[in-house]
């Protein structure tokens, strides 16, 4: 494919679409979702995970109609799961029919759902951290604009967007941004690239997956992460072959998936399926958020040019 231009700065986005009620789950974003004309439901939004899922619970209680086994791809393992099918799920202005989704228990979703790329790929996607709010837009619409925001752009890869302009330690990274983990996950090739071989370098975590699965991750923080023109500083982040970066096609190359620990760095962050763009706004300039991967990290933010912080 042609080369992708560099990363843009763009001095006046501003977010478009309809604000849906949503409430953080620790640094996860959730919103209301109605399946079958029933709800509302709370279901937790899921950019790296390319199918929605629903709760035991909504499956019983509105007597969902069974639908073929399939296998779901998590962070922690691959299992078979169930799926039922959903007439009708509405996202804001947005309404989707006739869904095949797995079904999964409430406690380890963290929800009574989950929204994935099968509800997102022809929207725009607000995630604002400050006010703790989301907004979806219909991608087909004309984008409104607000300023101190940097523009990445992507490619679209099985329904994902894979930021190309991503750099760790100088090393260049293919990025997906996960707003369904609140731990960002790089592939053994990234770590091996970065040389972060001594394992009393890493801080051992674990992680809980949607199947409920635990599993051990390696954790260190790097040193300087770049997205586009923004530098995030003391990233902590967790390393495993974990299954999505296989099932998006980006496992044979040093590999990222951004979890809401780095996202609440930014103000807000807009996905763009439609136009193939990841927009991020600035807070003030230098400032010191609270990355909370392991409860106590400190990571400092600034760019490469000081003009795009928000005063």
């Amino acid at each position: 494919m042609p080369a992708l231009p560099p990363a843009q700065i763009d001095d006046t986005l501003a977010v478009g679409g309809d604000e849906i009620d949503a409430r953080k789950l620790r640094t996860r974003m959730t919103v209301q979702v109605r399946i079958n004309d029933t709800g509302p439901y709370r279901f937790v939004v899921d950019s790296g995970a390319d199918t929605s899922v629903v709760g035991e619970r909504i499956s019983t209680a509105l007597r969902l109609r069974p639908g073929q086994p399939t296998m779901l791809n998590g962070i922690t393992d691959s299992q078979p799961v169930q799926r039922v099918f959903v007439d009708e799920l509405e996202l804001g202005p947005s309404r989707l029919f006739d869904l095949e989704v797995p079904v999964l228990k409430e406690s380890n979703i963290g929800a009574e759902g989950m929204v994935g790329l099968d509800a997102l790929v022809h929207q725009r996607l607000m995630l604002d951290f400050e006010k703790r709010q989301i907004s979806v837009d219909d991608g087909r619409r004309k984008d409104t604009r607000m300023d101190g925001e940097i523009v990445v752009r992507a490619r679209l890869q099985r329904g994902q967007l894979i930021l190309t302009q991503v750099m760790a330690n100088k090393v260049s990274v293919d990025a997906i941004i996960d707003t369904g983990s609140e731990v960002s996950i790089g592939n053994a090739k990234l770590r091996d690239a970065l040389m972060l071989k001594n394992s009393r370098q890493f801080q051992t975590i674990t992680v809980i997956g949607v199947t409920g699965t635990p599993a051990e991750l390696q954790l260190i923080r790097v040193s300087q992460l770049k997205l586009g023109s923004v530098t995030l500083r003391d990233v902590p982040i967790a390393f495993a072959d974990i299954p999505p970066f296989a099932v998006f096609g980006i496992d044979d190359q040093p590999s990222l998936l951004l979890g809401t620990d780095v996202m609440e760095t930014f103000r807000r962050v807009q996905l763009d399926f439609r136009e193939r763009r990841v927009r991020f706004q600035l807070r003030k300039c230098a400032q010191v958020v609270r990355i909370s991967t392991t409860g106590n990290y400190a990571s400092r933010l600034s760019t490469d040019n000081e003009a795009t912080c928000r005063r």
